[in-house]
């Protein structure tokens, strides 16, 4: 796929976010080259007018000033330090930052201004930057969640088609974990009929384990305009047998209902506990219990 690189200053580097757990929020990047078929961002795009179908992440715009921007907004009288969440719009690690840098330099200005922030990544080009991050670590609250919704090698190729494999993710995650930053494993978007299953739900929560994850979160798809149309012409494709199913689950909603998302969390929960995740960053770790000496409760 041929990609345009669009190269613009910012005027301003962080957004002020309403309704997420968080107020800021920060994207080096606008737009996406990982293609990922549920991606929300495809929703916001299509409230703006712009491609959210297959032209999404032909157009990456990259930020050429956001880190000189973004220290003039931190160095502000009025700015009181809060958590900064890295790529809620856009990877912040997709493959533009090898040569443009600009998640890196964000980050030196951040660790610079002792600010927490927060870091959600499909991309393992983090482990570039482990350096900087351990430093920022060491004077201000610093997590990196890495996005596995699967191990699964099938489902990854066909709804994520432009990212790197999980499995490298988990490497990059234990690179951070053994160099004392905080790193996570978010498995979102968990897709019904397909990356629910429960074998598959337990092998990403055992290889987190393995990997030294600090901990586990679980969410589900949802759909909203934007994203439901190109996610179910590609389900189509890929997975016309799930198509009626899905049109039935979301016929009247972006989100599922309880029914259905809540046995999934508790799933994952459970697998959590049977595991032992936790922050054990600095301790061996322990051999994972045998399934006869801890049942998993479903």
């Amino acid at each position: 796929m041929r990609v345009e690189y669009r190269e613009e200053p910012c005027k301003v580097a962080l957004n002020k976010v309403k309704g997420m757990g968080f107020k800021w929020s920060l994207n080096p990047y606008m737009g996406c080259v990982h293609r990922c078929t549920f991606c929300y961002v495809r929703a916001f795009e299509l409230r703006a007018d712009r491609p959210f179908d297959d032209r999404y992440g032909r157009s990456i715009r990259v930020k050429t000033n956001v880190a000189e921007v973004l220290r003039r907004e931190l160095a502000r009288p009025s700015w009181e330090p809060e958590t900064i969440a890295i790529g809620a719009a856009t990877d912040p690690y997709q493959p533009a930052e090898g040569r443009y840098r600009l998640t890196r330099s964000c980050i030196e200005a951040l660790r610079d201004a002792a600010n927490p922030f927060s870091i959600i990544t499909r991309g393992p080009l983090i482990v570039r930057d482990v350096d900087v991050l351990g430093e920022a670590a060491r004077r201000a609250e610093v997590s990196v969640t890495f996005s596995v919704p699967t191990l699964d090698d099938e489902i990854w190729r066909r709804t994520e088609p432009g990212t790197a494999h999980p499995r490298q993710r988990l490497r990059a995650l234990k690179t951070l974990v053994d160099a004392g930053i905080r790193a996570s494993v978010g498995m979102a978007p968990i897709l019904p009929g397909l990356s629910d299953r429960p074998e598959l739900l337990e092998q990403v929560v055992r290889e987190a384990r393995e990997a030294g994850a600090c901990g586990v979160w679980a969410n589900l798809l949802h759909l909203k305009p934007g994203t439901r149309e190109h996610f179910l012409t590609a389900l189509a494709d890929d997975y016309p047998e799930q198509l009626p199913a899905y049109e039935r689950l979301y016929a009247r909603r972006a989100y599922l209902g309880a029914a259905e998302a809540k046995p999934v969390r508790e799933l994952v929960s459970d697998l959590t506990r049977k595991h032992g995740i936790r922050d054990r960053r600095g301790i061996p770790l322990a051999p994972d219990p045998e399934p006869e000496q801890l049942a998993l409760v479903v």
